[in-house]
């Protein structure tokens, strides 16, 4: 199947940022996605987030791994520098991108299979070596590129669409990254754009390691009773002589909501979805209390959205391994390779 790219021509009365670039200039191409997927509002809000900031796009470096999330930065920042790596491997990819060069923004898309589930050693070191990146998970609880079987989030009974019961707990890659160091933790939900644009502001100009974990509704495969996350819309009243693997469109979930106050959220398929947005007096600063937080509000059957925990005091690991300032590619041959008397004398510092 072929895709027809965006037209480079737009409107000459287009709104533009402090750099002059409109928000078109931020896009990339057509979703080949699924109408109505969650992923795709996520990718509009980087575009708005990256437009908003009058961040020059070939300075943000986009990588993924492997799955529907993975893809997506295919659908915007075109003009910025992009890797595909393996499943579960963009951490470590990233990790070495940032490392040879410090001056790019980097940002990190993957998804619940390949964070939490082949990539969760990948995840883990990111987060507690501090990488200074902005590392997004699009969760929707299902490995969509496989026909959807529950993924390492999904939640615990949760059934298939074959009416399998998920017996294992789930891993909330939020209460992870708070354990193991991450310096800007945040939640929030697909339909949201009026909490996840800033959200993803905040983690673009925090230094260190920022994660953000996006609820995501695949309108694929939840179509089943007492799914928790996704939908098979296009089966569910389908009376059919015979079974066709075609998906039509529905209309994007959105939300709106005050601080403090918790909404249900009504999916495709007539499950409910309860979001709870952090209230105003809610204290960001403190990692014992966030964790405790949202313990004590899984409890409750609530999934917590928000700026849960930053350390507005962070180092990344450049500051941690005192690399040099410049970038890799900016330094000469006698830089890069200074010769056997300096590593005779980093050799005679290790013994």
């Amino acid at each position: 199947m072929t895709f027809l790219p965006k037209p480079k021509l737009h409107h000459p009365d287009l709104a533009t940022n402090g750099l002059g670039y409109t928000r078109r200039d931020y896009e990339g191409a057509i979703s080949t996605l699924c109408a109505g997927c969650g992923h795709d509002s996520i990718s509009a809000a980087i575009v708005r987030a990256c437009f908003q900031m009058d961040l020059p796009p070939h300075r943000i470096a986009k990588l993924s791994g492997i799955g529907c999330s993975s893809k997506t930065p295919t659908y915007f920042l075109g003009n910025s520098h992009g890797f595909n790596s393996v499943h579960g491997r963009m951490p470590s990819v990233l990790t070495g991108a940032n490392l040879a060069n410090r001056d790019l923004i980097y940002l990190g898309v993957s998804g619940d299979g390949d964070s939490a589930s082949i990539g969760l050693g990948q995840f883990a070191h990111a987060m507690r070596r501090g990488v200074n990146m902005v590392y997004i998970v699009e969760n929707n609880g299902v490995y969509g590129l496989t026909k959807g079987q529950f993924s390492a989030t999904s939640d615990r009974g949760a059934r298939s669409k074959r009416g399998i019961v998920n017996n294992d707990e789930a891993i909330d890659l939020v209460s992870m990254a708070l354990l193991l160091g991450a310096t800007y933790v945040g939640r929030s939900f697909s339909g949201d754009k009026a909490q996840l644009v800033p959200l993803i502001e905040g983690a673009l100009a925090h230094r260190g390691a920022a994660f953000i974990d996006c609820i995501s509704p695949c309108v694929a495969f939840n179509n089943h009773e007492g799914s928790t996350k996704s939908f098979d819309y296009v089966r569910e009243h389908n009376e059919a002589v015979n079974f066709l693997d075609v998906i039509t469109g529905r209309d994007e979930i959105t939300v709106d909501y005050q601080p403090g106050t918790v909404e249900v959220v009504r999916q495709h398929d007539g499950s409910l979805l309860q979001l709870r947005k952090l209230a105003g007096d809610y204290n960001p600063h403190d990692r014992a209390e966030a964790i405790s937080f949202l313990q004590h509000r899984h409890a409750a059957g609530e999934i917590v959205t928000g700026l849960l925990y930053v350390d507005p005091e962070a180092e990344d690991l450049h500051g941690y391994l005192k690399t040099a300032e410049k970038p890799f590619n900016a330094m000469t041959e006698a830089e890069l390779c200074p010769g056997s008397a300096v590593l005779e004398k980093i050799n005679a510092g290790l013994r």
